[in-house]
C-alpha cells in the first residue's frame, strides 16, 4: 500500500463514516479525525437510506445502540404529501421486487390494478405497525432510520475512539502543498499535521479540495432549491414510521420524528421568498410559532473531481443535491465503500476511474431528485416554473420510455455498482406522481404469461393475510421497549 496514514479533516457524519469504513477494512492503517468542537454541525434531525444498515454491519455496530444513543426512530420510507392528486409513499420492500427476467411483475400487478393508498408497499408500512418478532431478530424491522443529528455525531465520536480512530480537537485553517502539487500538511490552530492521504470533510468550505483545484459544478439549471430553514417541534403521541415531505408554496417541508421531538426544515427557492417569509408560511401551515435554529443556503451540485492527488472530498465538500430523499449520508457511505476498494496502491488511472464512477452515482441521485419535481402543481409561480425547467438527457429519454413501461434493471446497469436508486425506487415515484400511462402499464402486465400473474396475485394475498395476522405494537412503544433493553 502506498500510504501509511490518513487524516480526515472535519467531523461531520461523512468524515466519520469514511474513517470508520476505511479503518474496518485496513485496521493497521493510522487514521485520525481532526475537527473543532467550536464548529457546529448542520441539521436538527437527519434521515438515512437503507445503506446505513449496511454501514453498521460492516463496522460491527448494533442497530439497537443507534436507537438508544442517537434518539433514533425507524424509517420505512418517505411520505409525499401534496405533491400529486393523492399522497404517496416511497419505500423499499423486497417482497415486491420479484422479477421475471427484469420485469417487476408484482409492481406491475399493483400499478395495473391501482391501490387507493397510491402506494406500492404493504399496508403494514402504511399504517406504521411493527411485528413483535423483531424483538428477537438479528436485523431491525426496517433498515432506514431517523436520528438526532447532534447525538449521532457524539455517538460517532465514541465509536471512532473505540475502533482506534483518534479524534483530535483542532480547527484546520490552512493547507500546504508540496512541489508535486499534493497536500504536504495541514495547519491547525494548535499545530501542523502531516499525513500521506487526506479526506476533505470540511463541508461547504471545501478547504482541501479547493486548494487542489477542485471546482464546483452547479445543477442549478435543473434544481431550484437553494435555501432552507430548520427548526424543532414537539413530539407527537405516536411517531410516524416515515419522513414526511410536505409540498409548500415555494418548496417543501420535511418532518423527521426522533425520540422526544420532531426535526423539521423548509427547503425553498430564495428567488421567490426570504427566510422570514418561509418562516411565516410554516407558522401559518402548522398553526403555531416556530423557532428557527438555522438558515442555510446551498448550490445543488458536485465537485468536478472528488479525488485529486492525495485527497478525496466527501460529504458536503464533494457533493450536495438537496435534502430530498436523504441522499447525503447514503452518498457518503457509497463513496467510502468505493474508496476502500480503490485505495490500495492507487495510480492516476485508479483516480480517474473513481471519479468516473462517482459521477455516475451523483448523476443517479440528481436525476432521481429531479423526477420528484415532475408534478402537475400550478398553485404558485414557483411550481409553474419548476415544471418548465430543463431535464438532463440522462433522465429525459428514460421518462419517455417509462411512461409506457416499468423501469427495468438494464436502465441502470450501465451506471456504477454504487448508485443509490434503481428500478424499484423510480417505479414508486413515477406511480405516485401519476407519470405512468396506466393503460400501457396494464397492457404490459397483461402480456405476461398467466403463471406470472398468478404468482403476483398470490404474493399480494400472502402479504395482506400476514398483515392481518400480526400481533402489533405501536412505533413509539416498540422504541420504548428497545430502550429498556428488551
Amino acid at each position: 500500500m502506498n500510504n501509511k496514514s490518513i487524516g480526515v479533516i472535519g467531523g461531520g457524519t461523512a468524515g466519520f463514516v469514511t474513517a470508520l469504513i476505511l479503518k474496518s477494512r485496513f485496521p493497521h492503517l493510522k487514521i485520525d479525525v481532526i475537527c473543532s468542537s467550536k464548529i457546529g454541525i448542520v441539521g436538527v434531525g437527519e434521515g438515512s437510506t437503507e445503506h446505513w444498515n449496511e454501514f453498521l454491519k460492516y463496522i460491527g455496530v448494533s442497530w439497537k445502540s443507534v436507537i438508544n444513543r442517537c434518539d433514533a426512530t425507524f424509517k420505512a420510507g418517505i411520505m409525499f404529501k401534496g405533491w400529486a392528486e393523492e399522497d404517496y409513499l416511497h419505500s423499499t420492500n423486497p417482497d415486491f421486487e420479484d422479477k421475471t427476467g427484469q420485469y417487476m411483475y408484482v409492481y406491475g400487478n399493483r400499478i395495473s390494478k391501482g391501490y387507493p393508498e397510491k402506494s406500492v408497499t404493504p399496508t403494514l408500512v402504511w399504517k406504521g405497525l411493527i411485528d413483535n418478532r423483531y424483538f428477537e431478530d438479528k436485523d431491525p424491522p426496517f433498515n432506514q432510520f431517523h436520528f438526532n443529528t447532534h447525538k449521532l455525531n457524539s455517538f460517532l465520536h465514541e465509536v471512532a475512539a473505540l475502533k482506534g480512530v483518534p479524534v483530535i480537537d483542532d480547527e484546520i485553517t490552512d493547507v500546504t502543498l508540496n512541489e508535486s502539487g499534493e497536500i504536504l500538511s495541514v495547519q491547525g490552530n494548535l499545530k501542523e499535521y502531516k499525513y500521506d492521504f487526506y479526506i476533505d470533510s470540511t463541508g461547504f468550505k471545501r478547504l482541501l479540495i479547493s486548494k487542489l483545484g477542485g471546482k464546483w459544478v452547479s445543477h442549478g439549471k435543473y434544481l431550484k432549491m437553494k435555501s432552507a430553514i430548520v427548526f424543532p417541534t414537539e413530539e407527537k403521541s405516536e411517531y410516524n414510521i416515515y419522513t414526511t415531505a410536505q409540498a409548500m408554496d415555494y418548496g417543501w417541508m420535511f418532518t423527521i420524528p426522533v425520540w422526544g421531538r420532531n426535526g423539521n426544515g423548509y427547503i425553498f427557492d430564495s428567488d421567490y421568498i426570504t427566510a422570514d417569509q418561509a418562516k411565516d408560511e410554516v407558522e401559518k401551515f402548522l398553526g403555531h410559532s416556530i423557532t428557527v435554529a438555522k438558515h442555510l443556503t446551498f448550490d445543488p451540485g458536485a465537485i468536478d473531481k472528488a479525488w485529486i492527488k492525495n485527497c478525496v472530498a466527501v460529504g458536503l465538500s464533494g457533493n450536495f443535491i438537496e435534502p430530498l430523499e436523504a441522499t447525503s449520508i447514503g452518498t457518503s457511505i457509497q463513496q467510502a465503500f468505493l474508496l476502500m476498494h480503490r485505495f490500495p496502491n492507487y495510480t492516476q488511472s485508479t483516480i480517474d476511474q473513481y471519479n468516473a464512477d462517482l459521477d455516475k452515482v451523483m448523476e443517479n441521485v440528481r436525476d432521481f431528485v429531479i423526477l420528484h419535481y415532475q408534478t402537475n402543481k400550478t398553485n404558485t409561480q414557483f411550481w409553474k416554473d419548476v415544471a418548465a425547467l430543463e431535464i438532463p438527457d440522462s433522465l429525459k429519454a428514460k421518462l419517455e420510455r417509462w411512461r409506457n413501461n416499468l423501469p427495468i434493471e438494464e436502465d441502470f446497469s450501465r451506471l456504477s455498482k454504487y448508485i443509490m436508486f434503481r428500478e424499484t425506487n423510480f417505479a414508486q415515484v413515477l406511480y405516485g406522481l401519476n407519470l405512468f400511462n396506466r393503460e400501457k402499464i396494464k397492457e404490459e402486465y397483461e402480456m405476461q404469461r398467466q403463471e406470472i400473474k398468478d404468482f403476483a396475485d398470490a404474493k399480494i394475498l400472502d402479504i395482506e393475510q400476514y398483515e392481518k395476522s400480526l400481533t402489533t405494537v405501536g412505533h413509539k412503544r416498540f422504541l420504548e421497549l428497545i430502550r429498556q433493553g428488551l
